[in-house]
């Protein structure tokens, strides 16, 4: 069987890891994603929109931006996967830090809490749209003011959701998960697997 080939809308060099992890080839297709008007995927929350509904508007946005751009630029069609990640504490959206005052902000408040990370996968193949949310629970100890700083100063938290990288140092500070662990880093796997299989594209 060939292996899959897919469009993947992010920069993302987890969602990348992830997607060979699941055996599936990828050829990356940029989006517009800095603030400003002439972003392809404005992700600010809607007043009131729960935190489920929006991370699957901006994960099918960006399928569908991407299947858009494959589309304008002549390139040979493929399945185009978007993805979004959002940390969710109380109801309250944590997206990336805007800043280091911002991330130390976020760990603060997660710090001996039991939080939330929410992850949309949105696949887009010729006219089909397949949307999947992976949810899972993660629990932070108790974390010190002093070692939070030193977190925030090490750079890992830049572009994370949430202000951390399960991934990475942040490790230390997590007690239990409950849920998809590729999830919380960004990309879920069985869903994408079943995402991939149900449009014809299985990678086992």
């Amino acid at each position: 069987m060939p292996v899959p080939v897919i469009y993947l809308a992010s920069r993302s060099p987890r969602r990348q890891d992830l997607l060979l992890q699941l055996g599936v080839d990828f050829i990356a297709l940029s989006l517009r994603e800095a603030p400003g008007r002439d972003s392809d995927v404005h992700e600010t929350p809607r007043a009131g929109e729960p935190a489920a509904d929006y991370v699957k508007r901006i994960a099918r946005t960006k399928a569908s931006v991407g299947w858009h751009r494959m589309q304008q630029r002549g390139l040979a069609p493929m399945p185009v996967l978007g993805a979004d990640t959002e940390v969710v504490l109380d109801g309250a959206i944590f997206g990336k830090p805007a800043d280091t005052a911002d991330a130390l902000r976020m760990l603060s408040l997660l710090s001996g809490r039991t939080h939330e990370v929410l992850t949309a996968i949105g696949l887009r193949w010729e006219r089909q749209i397949v949307l999947a949310v992976s949810v899972s629970a993660v629990t932070m100890r108790e974390l010190a003011p002093d070692e939070v700083e030193r977190y925030v100063a090490s750079g890992e938290p830049v572009d994370k959701a949430g202000g951390y990288a399960v991934q990475g140092r942040a490790a230390a500070f997590i007690r239990r998960i409950e849920g998809s662990y590729s999830g919380v880093m960004g990309l879920p796997l069985f869903e994408t697997a079943e995402a991939l299989a149900h449009i014809g594209f299985p990678v086992l």
